[in-house]
């Protein structure tokens, strides 16, 4: 098949390597200058492990499968990651409960490697936490995104695939003989169209001519800012509070030269603004020092902010990943992907071969 998979970023990328590596000519129409320039550049870079969703969903699913895949592909393609673990804490007793309930979905996931630790055990793990209980997961880590990206790009080319830079797609249109897409002014002739655009979904999605609207989701944006840390990492693992709404806490974080960096929180807006409020840090400093009381003063730095592509809005249940195939809308040759936001980065194979899997069956599959 000749497929057109729209987005390169993280999750458009690895798509189109699955599809390329199954022996389908493939080509990526990014409408920025370079790979990954969205959501995938603005995240906290963390290999999740798993533990937050509920069983059976498609981001526990593909969560868990793809940490392991992502692992093993960094391993493969000397991609930089660590498994540094993570403690979801408690912080006074009435969070318990919380990552009690965290610890039972993890298991009912298949998460490895779970446990559920007192305030003293967790301390001696991380001398200069706060809790009073903590679920440890091991499994958990962090990674270099762009590198990520950069070798999923590589592959894709490596299988005879190729991504087209300011190709912006403005029109989708059902023909005999599959679809004809205006990609950067020109029209061209695909078998199936893969909308992996992530902040851009919704909006390609109504340029298909023909598309039933009401089956295009609405988006809410939440952005997340991130402070960075100056001094000397306090913690060797990430720190999350118990999550809340819309979101997972404001949680610590580790690059991989080991630098502390704070975010997201949570920020309902109405359109793409990635500026830091440096105001925000007041409130930062609250969260963080109830985790981490050695805080010191003033050394919390603006760091940079990402917009979550949600499809549930403030008080509403948060929603599932959403792959809309031929099996949800009828038409054949054409995948929507609607919501992809954390686990995303994760979930990225995963992800990848259920899409082609919808697309063009499961009997080609290909291992990773």
């Amino acid at each position: 098949m000749e497929i057109l998979v729209v987005g390169a970023g993280i999750v458009g990328l690895a798509v189109a390597r699955a599809l390329a590596i199954r022996g389908h000519a493939v080509v990526v129409a990014e409408s920025e200058a370079s790979i990954g320039t969205g959501i995938s550049a603005r995240n906290s870079e963390v290999i999740h492990g798993g533990m937050y969703y509920p069983p059976g969903s498609l981001r526990a699913r593909h969560c868990v499968a793809g940490a392991a895949m992502l692992m093993a592909f960094c391993d493969s393609h000397g991609v930089p990651y660590r498994r540094c673990g993570k403690l979801i804490v408690a912080t006074d007793e009435s969070e318990r409960a919380a990552i009690a309930t965290i610890l039972d979905r993890g298991d009912a996931n298949g998460v490895p490697g779970l446990a559920l630790i007192d305030g003293a055990e967790a301390r001696v793990l991380e001398p200069n936490l706060a809790c009073v209980a903590a679920l440890h997961a091991p499994g958990t880590g962090i990674v270099d995104s762009h590198a990520l990206m950069l070798a999923l790009q590589g592959d894709l080319e490596d299988a005879g695939g190729a991504v087209a830079f300011i190709s912006p797609v403005t029109r989708i249109l059902r023909i005999p003989e599959g679809w004809r897409v205006t990609v950067a002014g020109e029209d061209l002739v695909f078998d199936a169209v893969i909308n992996a655009a992530g902040l851009g979904a919704q909006a390609l999605a109504h340029r298909v001519e023909g598309y039933p609207k009401v089956q295009i989701p609405r988006q809410v944006l939440a952005k997340g800012s991130y402070f960075g840390c100056t001094g000397r990492p306090a913690f060797s693992r990430l720190i999350y509070p118990a999550p809340v709404e819309g979101g997972l806490g404001i949680h610590l974080t580790l690059d991989l030269a080991g630098r502390m960096r704070f975010g997201p929180d949570v920020e309902w807006v109405d359109r793409l603004d990635y500026r830091v409020d440096p105001a925000r840090a007041q409130a930062f400093a609250q969260a963080i020092r109830r985790y981490w009381p050695g805080l010191p003063d003033g050394v919390l730095t603006p760091d940079y902010a990402g917009i979550r592509p949600k499809l549930t809005g403030p008080g509403e249940p948060a929603a599932d990943f959403r792959i809309d195939g031929p099996a949800e809308h009828g038409f054949s040759g054409l995948v929507h992907l609607f919501g992809i936001e954390s686990p995303g980065l994760t979930s990225s194979l995963s992800l990848a071969e259920d899409v082609a899997d919808r697309l063009v069956g499961a009997e080609s599959r290909h291992p990773v």
